[in-house]
């Protein structure tokens, strides 16, 4: 099959290559000449075979890598480039292991499970090189694609993955996004089709604002029908879901879904003209004063991976005015080009870096996270190149475009009125009125925690992180705080809701659950009730991990710019209270009638986090000083510090000490997201051997105790998912990888995106709170907008310290570097399979069961 094609183009490959040199039209705002290098550089990382490795590790390439790398091949001109990667998928027939779940456990069958937007984007690329697309790789993609359109059911018109095989459809949990929708539109309208059914679904995931969400979701409704669930659940619409904190903008998803609009609209689906220019408009209101666009939940600030997306889109609807130009200026300003001769990126000739301040540091450093920077580079190529979808896949020059209504600027306004507002400018979100309200007695058994009436029974997403971020936000009563009940009476839990909140802020989901919930934790009366025991305590009184957790939710909000007006005072306040706990040792203690007596490790770890993030460097060493010289013999650390030396710890309070030893303060250099990678393998300035061989011992110590599945197991021999996580998050926060305890309790998420205490239980607040770590496979302090990062990674390279009385640290060979998470976006139903299928658990997997026709 090698060298088949579908239609005679040459000719038209020619023409896309004439187009590069600029001769569409005078007024284009890309730079195609620029985005040839990007393609020349992207070639280079692909091996002979013509793969791109996947971050999670496993014997699968990333395919749809591989194909985003193919795209921008063929928008700069440089289709060649990209030969291996279509003989790899087409010729060699490995379009099936991206498309289908025969890749991961091959030969057994379970080619019959197709992932639908894996399979829509498998079609676009047989369009994009020219193949046929009813032959590709042995398959008929456009039927592929055409299968995964739910005709009847809860899915109805949903771009799905599903089981052509009925014994596997417990298997199955529908994770397909806006993206397989927007491609799926887009690769059939480039065989000549526009199934109204897909595109009326996705005009139904447009928010009235113009924006496109980029998860489906499931909200409570009484209507009755196939298209709900039978707990009385329905596929909303982007408006339907925003009172339900589903319907978060994401600039991604709207640049996809406008260029499937586009191509739809170009192959003869009518309707299409005011949700294309309401998308435009959206886009053109939300670009950054830098010249880029942000992404969505956890990619909002602006970088090259969204930006290229969206020009392209903006692009194919005509715009062609000076915020293209500026877009165009952005992505250029974090791209490789001669000018960096000399420096470590002399040899990287057209990369481009996710972040132009994370090009600037790699002029220095170099390259860190090689993977981060080959995705940015294949999206934002295309902003560069500027090929709309439509043309790519009729492999046909693009020609000169009307613009949309949408690019043009409004008329002025009619003399004497102002200009209407730009935007959607966020509404600061009421406090409920339960703030300062008692918590439960302290010293009281903590209580039942209390299920909002309005907290989904399912909760829809493409991944674990996805459903369990939903389950958590909907465990808030009035949106901003959990409640417990305790002999008939109920009680705000100030202390579960912080870990929520910092739940939330690991997993990178529900932004504007988060954001409530903090402006409840900081407010005046919630503080004196949390971190000052009101109204149980008569006279002063302060708790020091309190205290401790409302300082980093508080310096969150500020290293993220959403702090509020009158925040710095209330930080201040949290930080002189704290600092009056703190003994000549460095040690913390509470203060009060009810002050907890013990010397909990715990809260001393939460100090030092705490202290690590101000201003004061003497007194976070102090602190941290004060956890190394408790740690036990056998490399944990203890549950509470005694005066005698210990001989055995505890793993989930070594956990909380890794991350207190292994933290720093973030900086303007220091990477604002896990996915930038960690600093390098070297001990950090000012710390001391015993500082070092602490960290390094503990993680061995965890290591040690972790199943070759990544579970811990509890007291009772049973797999404990919230210990699996403490421990996976406290490896994860020394720099091990951790992958393999992020897939198993990726496959104990429920129906209701909550996990239980125990394999077979019911949905727990507390361990589901407790799993985000493993689950999101980091620690807050690798969080966007956290106020720390991680000092280190191991195995620490430089001088190797011997580690007398304690167990051996780790070597450079006993372990391997924590892998890109955010980006990888595996789908969570393959990890589920995998995991069933090792343990033998096949009902382990069955969460939800759609209806399909």
């Amino acid at each position: 099959m090698a060298g088949k094609r579908f239609r005679p183009v040459a000719a038209l490959a020619s023409a896309i290559v004439v187009f590069a040199v600029g001769s569409v039209t005078p007024a284009f705002a890309g730079d195609v000449a620029a985005s040839k290098p990007t393609s020349t550089w992207l070639a280079a990382q692909l091996s002979p075979e013509g793969t791109l490795q996947n971050p999670l590790g496993g014997d699968l390439p990333d395919h749809g890598l591989m194909i985003d790398t193919l795209v921008a091949m063929y928008a700069s001109g440089d289709g060649a480039l990209a030969s291996p990667i279509v003989k790899y998928l087409d010729d060699d027939h490995h379009a099936t292991d991206y498309y289908t779940w025969d890749g991961l456990v091959p030969g057994q069958g379970y080619d019959a499970i197709i992932t639908g937007g894996a399979a829509a984007k498998v079609l676009v690329a047989a369009e994009i090189a020219g193949r046929d697309p009813r032959n590709f790789g042995g398959h008929d993609m456009v039927a592929e694609t055409l299968g995964t359109i739910a005709r009847s059911g809860v899915d109805k018109g949903r771009v799905s993955d599903y089981s052509k095989n009925p014994d596997f459809k417990d298997f199955v949990s529908n994770n397909a996004n806006m993206f397989g929708q927007a491609l799926a539109v887009i690769g059939l309208a480039g065989a000549g089709l526009t199934d109204r059914l897909a595109i009326d679904t996705m005009l139904k995931q447009q928010c009235s604002d113009g924006y496109f969400r980029i998860f489906f979701g499931l909200v409570p409704t009484t209507e009755t029908g196939d298209q709900v669930t039978p707990d009385g659940h329905k596929i909303s619409t982007c408006d339907e879901g925003k009172p339900f904190d589903q319907s978060s903008p994401d600039g991604d998803t709207t640049g996809i879904a406008l260029s499937a609009m586009i191509a739809a609209r170009d192959a003869g689906a009518a309707d299409l003209d005011a949700p294309i220019t309401k998308a435009v408009k959206w886009l053109k209101a939300h670009q950054t004063a830098t010249g880029g666009w942000g992404g969505g939940v956890g990619t909002e600030a602006a970088n090259t991976n969204s930006t290229g997306l969206i020009l392209q889109a903006l692009a194919d609807a005509g715009c062609v005015d000076a915020a293209m130009t500026s877009g165009t200026a952005f992505l250029k300003s974090a791209q490789v080009t001669a000018a960096d001769a000399g420096t470590p990126l002399a040899d990287q000739l057209g990369a481009i870096a996710y972040t132009p301040a994370e090009y600037q540091a790699a002029r220095t450093n170099g390259i860190g996270g090689l993977d981060t920077w080959i995705r940015a580079s294949a999206q934002a190529s295309l902003g560069l190149s500027q090929v709309g979808f439509r043309d790519l896949t009729l492999r046909r020059a693009p020609v000169a475009k009307q613009p949309d209504p949408g690019c043009l600027p409004p008329p002025p306004p009619p003399p004497g009125e102002k200009p209407p507002a730009t935007g959607s400018p966020a509404a600061t979100p009421t406090v409920s009125k339960k703030a300062g309200t008692p918590a439960v007695r302290p010293g009281s058994p903590r209580g039942t925690v209390v299920t909002p009436a309005d907290a989904p029974a399912q909760v829809a997403g493409p991944t674990p992180a996805d459903r369990l971020g939903g389950y958590l936000a909907g465990r808030l009563v009035d949106g901003d705080h959990v409640e417990v009940s305790q002999d008939g009476k109920t009680f705000v839990d100030y202390d579960l809701t912080a870990d929520l909140v910092l739940a939330l802020r690991t997993l990178g989901q529900q932004p504007d659950a988060v954001a409530r919930a903090s402006r409840f934790l900081l407010n005046p009366d919630s503080i004196k009730a949390y971190a000052h025991g009101a109204p149980y305590e008569t006279a002063a009184a302060s708790y020091a991990e309190p205290l401790s957790k409302l300082q980093t939710i508080a310096r969150f909000l500020e290293t993220g710019g959403q702090a509020l007006d009158d925040l710095a005072p209330v930080t201040a306040q949290l930080t002189q209270d704290l600092a009056a706990l703190r003994t000549p040792a460095g040690e913390f203690t509470d203060t009060g009638e009810f002050a907890d007596g013990t010397r909990s490790l715990q809260r001393q770890a939460w100090a030092a986090l705490a202290t690590t993030g101000g201003s004061d460097r003497a007194a976070a060493k102090a602190a941290t000083d004060a956890l190394v010289t408790h740690q036990c013999a056998d490399g944990l650390f203890p549950v509470a510090i005694a005066a005698e030396p210990c001989a055995a710890g505890d793993l989930a309070a070594t956990a909380v000490a890794v991350q207190a030893l292994n933290a720093e303060p973030r900086t303007a250099s220091t990477p604002v997201s896990a996915a930038a990678g960690m600093q390098d393998n070297v001990t950090p300035v000012g710390w001391t051997s015993e500082h070092r061989r602490a960290l390094e011992s503990a993680a061995t110590a965890l290591t040690a105790r972790t199943q070759a599945d990544g579970m811990i197991t509890g007291a009772d021999g049973q797999p404990d998912p919230a210990l699996t996580a403490a421990v996976a998050g406290g490896r994860q926060a020394a720099g091990l990888d951790a992958s393999k305890a992020a897939q198993a309790l990726g496959a104990l998420v429920l129906a209701d995106g909550g996990l239980p205490k125990e394999p077979g239980g019911p949905s727990d607040p507390g361990a589901s709170i407790a799993s985000a770590p493993g689950i999101a496979g980091r620690t807050w302090l690798d969080a966007d907008g956290s106020p720390l990062a991680t000092a280190a990674r191991l195995p620490l390279t430089d001088q190797p310290l011997a580690a007398a009385g304690h167990v051996p640290a780790i070597a450079p060979s006993a372990t391997t570097i924590s892998p890109f998470w955010l980006a990888a976006r595996f789908s969570g139903a393959a990890l589920v399979l995998v995991f069933a299928l090792a343990l033998g658990l096949r009902h382990l997997v069955n969460r939800t069961s759609r209806t399909r026709g």
